[in-house]
């Protein structure tokens, strides 16, 4: 892994880091304090490439980057890579300001739209019985309700309409050609912007270096398998990209080692499989007691979802290959146990570190 730059940019500033291609960043209120985004500057004016949490001083330093960095040209269009808070969070007051289109992907464009409207009163029995089958007590959703802020208590709302990109679409700006390549399992259709001229890929959550995107089940899908859709992803940036690119993550620095990242990645996860498989083949376990198996660090208020989340995509990617079985005992709770007879073999090949605790990426 190779990190070209050693400055970052200083808030309400930009470093050009390709011809057109301007790199900023926004404060975040958790312990990964930034979100990096761009610009890409057209011939009429500029594309935003996420927006920034609708917390803090986001749009007073938006308002000096209008001032600063634009020049006489406009903002002609918002480009949101998912729907995330920190992604999309000001791409509605970005777009009834300037009066300029949003382009997303058909999934993460519906889906920021259906959880904008959530309120506590959709916690209901299946979010009850999601929490219950991966072993958390009453305690537990009580207080998760008595909590509830809502995704729209920190993304301004969005506009009525869009415009849908999807994989293999090309946004011609400033004369160079991107084309979007579309990956999955961190949220349902994440756009990445890969430009051949400039070898260059915008990579959101998609790659990120040196912490890994949280990959997660959620009670709106309890029996999802986002691990899958993540994994296969991979590869399909691996067969896709060159591994020469340098990718332009959301977090952290730019980087050169696309192709070692992604193969760190998929490897990390099939460490973490493995672990499970392992854990589960000494007792039946629920998923929040297999939470140690894969974070080091003691889980608090504000990581502990996020982690079971992560575990059960584990969970569910293992069951639906045939390797764990899923039972359910008197209160509800799902156990799984190890039915592979080619585990003992496959752990003699292998060895499994935990994550610290999961990162809010």
């Amino acid at each position: 892994m190779i990190y070209p730059h050693s400055e970052v940019p200083a808030p309400g500033a930009v470093i050009e880091v390709a011809p057109g291609v301007h790199w900023l960043r926004m404060p975040l209120p958790m312990a990964l304090d930034h979100i990096n985004l761009y610009l890409l500057e057209d011939d009429d004016g500029w594309w935003i490439i996420d927006t920034g949490i609708a917390l803090g001083d986001t749009e007073k330093l938006w308002q000096q980057i209008f001032d600063e960095v634009l020049g006489d040209k406009p903002v002609k269009a918002v480009l949101c890579t998912h729907m995330h808070p920190d992604h999309c969070g000001v791409a509605g007051w970005l777009c009834d300001t300037w009066k300029v289109p949003l382009y997303m992907t058909m999934g993460e464009y519906l889906t920021a739209r259906s959880f904008s409207k959530m309120t506590v009163d959709d916690l209901t029995w299946t979010t009850e019985q999601y929490y219950r089958g991966a072993g958390m007590d009453a305690d537990y959703l009580d207080n998760m309700k008595k909590n509830f802020g809502g995704f729209g208590s920190v993304v301004k709302p969005l506009p009525g309409a869009y415009r849908r990109l999807e994989d293999s679409d090309y946004l011609t700006i400033g004369g160079v050609r991107w084309r979007i390549i579309v990956g999955a399992g961190h949220s349902p259709e994440h756009a990445c912007l890969y430009s051949a001229a400039l070898n260059l890929l915008i990579s959101g959550d998609q790659v990120i270096p040196r912490i890994t995107s949280n990959v997660s089940v959620s009670p709106m899908e309890p029996e999802g398998n986002p691990l899958r859709q993540w994994l296969a992803s991979h590869q399909h940036f691996l067969e896709q990209l060159p591994s020469d690119a340098l990718v332009l993550p959301a977090h952290n620095t730019p980087f050169y080692g696309l192709h070692d990242r992604l193969r760190y990645l998929v490897q990390h996860h099939e460490d973490h499989l493995l672990a499970l498989e392992e854990a589960c083949q000494q007792q039946p376990s629920s998923a929040k007691e297999l939470l140690p198996v894969l974070f080091k660090r003691e889980l608090d208020a504000n990581t502990i979802g996020m982690a079971l989340g992560e575990c059960v995509a584990h969970l569910n990617y293992l069951t639906r290959r045939g390797q764990l079985r899923r039972d359910t005992d008197a209160n509800g709770c799902y156990r799984y146990v190890s039915v592979d007879e080619t585990l003992d073999q496959r752990l003699r090949m292998s060895g499994h570190e935990p994550d610290e605790a999961p990162m809010m990426v």
